[in-house]
């Protein structure tokens, strides 16, 4: 952060509770915000930083009162600076999910994760008005990060015409799988790094991108998260159970089969971490954040196993398995 911004997010703080505050930096994340944590009388409260030409904090306030009203537990918005970028929320503490699951709790606390996609998928809109649609044109924007930021700026990939014809028809593949799927609220970065633990209960963080989309969007987030990969039998025996909760409450038509929904939950997952490489590599290039960078093999690992366990989009694993992986991790042992 530059030196005046934090004199400007301070000044901010001390105008506002005519006090002498001194916000200690937390984190970034993977964006250009970044978080503070303040005492005020006593009472600890997280401090976002977020420049406004990038990022509109007007977003995360609607779909935080949204949320807050469906009963989600969010952070509470204290005192804001919208035209400035800043904001003062509620101190939810360190414990993430990320930081508490193993194997023996991680089936408790992701049923309990996935329990609350029920209030999720039924935020379609704020107080603003609708929230915007997951729709093709937007769903190929995220794709294209993958080759703009993964391809052709870190690995320096001129694609030839049929890889970039098997990239065309794998997109269009996993483009069409989305949009045939019940289209609802969307947080559309739910991970265990965006769930916090706070008095035994969840709570959510980071939802200023919620969209309305596809309908296993979260739940793959989730289950197949960018941070960590489970055994397949855990990940689909809970796939599977929310699949028939959701389908038990009438949130699915009754003739879509579990096999289905598995296509429609593999495909989803794909495309999420086809876009989350080519996002890992556009926070090194582009916003110096190249920690993401080590998030990049397990990612790949994802992309490759799916993709070879549909006939459909063999070549396009074959590819990733066969050149995209190899010519990153050469790229690493270069780095070392």
């Amino acid at each position: 952060m530059s030196d005046r911004r934090f004199m400007q997010l301070t000044a901010w703080l001390n105008d506002h509770f005519s006090l002498d505050l001194s916000p200690v930096l937390l984190s970034g994340d993977a964006s250009v915000r970044r978080y503070f944590r303040v005492l005020i009388n006593n009472v600890s409260y997280i401090v976002v930083d977020s420049p406004p030409k990038q990022i509109v904090l007007q977003q995360f306030i609607d779909i935080a009162n949204a949320y807050a009203q469906k009963g989600i537990n969010v952070p509470e918005v204290i005192a804001k600076d919208t035209q400035n970028g800043f904001l003062l929320l509620t101190d939810l503490g360190d414990t993430s999910l990320f930081s508490l699951l193993n194997i023996d709790n991680v089936k408790f606390y992701y049923t309990a994760a996935l329990a609350l996609l029920d209030d999720i998928t039924k935020v379609k809109r704020t107080d603003k008005g609708g929230l915007p649609l997951y729709d093709r044109a937007f769903v190929q924007r995220e794709l294209d990060i993958f080759t703009d930021w993964l391809l052709k700026c870190h690995l320096s990939i001129t694609l030839s015409n049929e890889e970039h014809d098997m990239l065309s028809t794998t997109f269009e593949y996993l483009i069409d799988s989305a949009l045939e799927q019940p289209q609802v609220g969307m947080h559309r970065d739910y991970h265990c790094r965006n769930i916090m633990l706070k008095n035994d209960d969840l709570y959510i963080i980071d939802f200023q991108d919620a969209v309305i989309g596809p309908l296993t969007y979260d739940v793959v987030s989730l289950l197949r998260d960018c941070y960590l990969r489970w055994p397949e039998k855990l990940v689909e025996d809970l796939m599977s159970e929310h699949f028939e909760a959701i389908k038990q409450r009438g949130e699915i038509a009754s003739d879509i089969t579990l096999t289905q929904y598995r296509r429609w939950f593999d495909l989803m997952g794909l495309q999420r971490h086809i876009k989350a490489v080519g996002i890992f590599s556009r926070l090194h290039h582009r916003d110096k954040k190249s920690a993401y960078l080590a998030d990049i093999p397990l990612t790949l690992g994802y992309i490759r196993d799916i993709a070879l366990s549909y006939s459909e989009l063999v070549a396009f694993g074959s590819w990733v398995d066969l050149t995209l992986i190899p010519q990153f991790m050469e790229k690493v042992e270069k780095a070392i």
